[in-house]
């Protein structure tokens, strides 16, 4: 069927006025052009969708079947119309886990303070790319490395490396910080989809641990607080996702998390540069106060 957009918002407003009199004032139309546009239309349906009456008009019993499937395009089409319009004025920042931890808001502050005409919306998802592939978001906020000859990226940071446990661990709870070699005693928690820990961390120590598996961060806090095992994971998921009864500890000689943001090679976004600048210097400001 060969019809339009046009046609089916004529018809909605038609609908829902009453009359193609203030159909056509409301569309800023004819009255003749409103008859023929609802005439093409039915003709188009094989059927008629509003039928005459002394006062105006009215939907037919398809018309009222109708109606609702065109308000449903309408929506969409409308919001696909404010994509297009907006798409250059916002920033969607992915992140799986953690964003930027304890940068997070400082970013978010300074972001609205310096760059107005850019929104920056913060996005999670939890994949290898933060639903920057899934095309959820345009720059994403990663821990891992990344394929680079789809993705290009930029180390903003360096993180440390803690471990969480169950905070009644009566081994650990008046540790303040512990060893690679003693949480491979341990069985960890991992996300094998986007965390950050891997056997390789073990593998030159000769000794790998037990690892069980989690789907996203929620579960691998799950996991811990009920003495599942414990985990390793960057500094920013302590700032984000601090949960009663789990403890945080550094890990003396584990080691530093590198931060990047990630872009699609052939599409960076508009905002890309004061982006990695902000980040870069968020991080930077925090390593000359420590």
């Amino acid at each position: 069927m060969d019809w339009t957009l046009r046609e089916l918002r004529v018809f909605v407003v038609a609908a829902e006025t009453g009359s193609f009199t203030d159909a056509a004032l409301e569309l800023g139309v004819s009255q003749a052009s409103v008859s023929r546009t609802i005439a093409g239309l039915e003709r188009t349906v094989g059927d008629r969708l509003l039928r005459r009456i002394p006062r105006g008009c009215e939907p037919t019993g398809l018309g009222q079947q109708v109606l609702p499937h065109a308000r449903r395009l309408l929506a969409e089409a409308d919001g696909f119309e404010r994509f297009l319009r907006t798409r250059h004025g916002r920033l969607r920042l992915g992140y799986a886990w953690a964003a930027l931890g304890r940068h997070t808001i400082p970013l978010q502050r300074v972001w609205a303070r310096e760059h107005e005409a850019i929104e920056l919306e913060l996005v999670r998802h939890n994949s290898p790319t933060a639903g920057l592939a899934e095309g959820l978001c345009d720059v994403a906020i990663v821990r891992r490395p990344v394929d680079e000859r789809r993705f290009e990226s930029a180390i903003v940071g360096l993180e440390r490396r803690l471990v969480a446990f169950p905070a009644d661990d009566a081994q650990w709870a008046r540790r303040r910080q512990i060893g690679m070699a003693e949480i491979a005693e341990r069985t960890v928690v991992i996300d094998p989809r986007v965390g950050n820990t891997t056997e390789d961390l073990w593998r030159s120590s000769g000794r790998v641990p037990r690892f069980v598996e989690s789907s996203d961060v929620d579960g691998w806090l799950d996991a811990i607080a009920a003495g599942r095992g414990v985990g390793t994971t960057a500094a920013a998921t302590a700032d984000h996702h601090s949960r009663l009864g789990i403890s945080y500890r550094p890990v003396k000689d584990g080691p530093r998390i590198p931060v990047r943001l990630v872009w699609w090679r052939d599409a960076p976004p508009v905002g890309l540069a004061p982006l990695i600048d902000a980040v870069t210097g968020l991080y930077a400001e925090r390593i000359r106060r420590a």
